[in-house]
């Protein structure tokens, strides 16, 4: 029910010519304002503070359609948020997640790369495991520099760090890796439904470029890549939970982030020309799976959580290990 009511929100007001005014600087109010006055933004809040109170498996489906739209407001950030600040009220205005943020010399704190930094209002913040709201206004903000990027590094002074509010700071960046492979596995969809009704309709030589054989191969690898990076993201989803475990999100990142090289590069390909042209759609959804892989870390960075996990641990095997510990 809520996915559909949000897709019906997202086809409106989320159009590639909306992505494409905000990404050159127009206000997102109103497709902000359109998610939180309708109060989408609560539903992983509890019953008792005025949300849906829903769990991770509920969610995916909505983290999924926010990739598959490619959302350029942090609503599946300040939804987490609501989650990982348990009984403290949630701030007003876009909130986004900080997983890794670190303390300088100079007692200032600084956070690279944050999704939708350059418009979020405040940050939900990992420093040394302590859960920290810190307010994006006050921070030193350093935009990317790569074009239509929201994501920008950002630096709080001291005087502007306030009081940690909780000790699971840890499950920041967990949670927004598990929402990064949510987002992946719905902008891949969106990719593979682009390709493919592209290599449909192209005519070449009397006949589809889809019944070629050659091309045939390449969508077939892509589809595959593109059904496991949705099997992994729902890994971190389960159900009566509201805060995603460890090795599943990582497992989740890891295994849809590695599918992102393939996936943008044969949709590209496929679509010949027009797939590098920043008139086409496809580049919305390329840009953000190469930002949202790097994410919270790329691959690398998930596969060596698990790979030390599995080496710790006393299973006989692999999917002992798996079973045990992922599944």
């Amino acid at each position: 029910m809520f996915t559909e009511a949000i897709e019906a929100i997202l086809v409106d007001q989320c159009t590639p010519a909306a992505i494409r005014a905000i990404e050159n600087g127009r206000s997102p109010a109103a497709l902000w304002n359109s998610l939180a006055e309708n109060g989408f933004l609560e539903l992983m809040a509890s019953e008792d503070a005025g949300g849906a109170g829903l769990d991770l498996e509920a969610i995916f489906p909505i983290f999924v359609a926010f990739g598959r739209h490619a959302v350029p407001v942090p609503a599946a950030q300040s939804i987490a948020a609501r989650a990982l600040l348990r009984d403290v009220a949630a701030p007003e205005g876009m909130v986004t997640l900080v997983g890794h943020a670190w303390r300088e010399a100079d007692g200032s704190v600084s956070a690279a790369n944050v999704a939708f930094g350059s418009i979020a209002d405040i940050a939900l913040a990992n420093i040394d495991g302590q859960l920290v709201l810190l307010d994006c206004k006050k921070a030193e903000r350093t935009t990317t520099g790569v074009r239509g990027s929201l994501v920008a590094s950002l630096r709080w002074a001291k005087h502007a760090i306030g009081t940690p509010i909780g000790d699971n700071g840890n499950e920041v960046p967990v949670f927004s890796a598990a929402l990064h492979a949510a987002a992946m596995a719905g902008a891949m969809e969106r990719m593979f439904s682009m390709t493919l009704g592209y290599c449909n309709d192209r005519v070449q030589f009397g006949k589809a470029i889809g019944k070629f054989q050659a091309i045939q191969h390449q969508l077939s690898v892509m589809a595959e890549h593109v059904a496991c990076a949705g099997v992994a993201a729902e890994l971190a989803f389960r159900p009566d939970a509201t805060i995603p475990a460890l090795l599943a999100a990582a497992t989740a990142k890891a295994r849809t982030s590695t599918s992102v090289p393939l996936v943008a590069s044969t949709a590209h390909a496929l679509h010949g020309a027009i797939g590098i042209t920043e008139e086409f759609d496809l580049q919305l959804y390329s840009r953000r799976l190469h930002e949202w892989r790097m994410a919270d870390g790329s691959e690398a960075y998930w596969n060596r959580i698990v790979g030390e996990a599995m080496i710790g641990h006393a299973a006989p095997s692999v999917l002992q290990f798996v079973m045990e510990e992922i599944l």
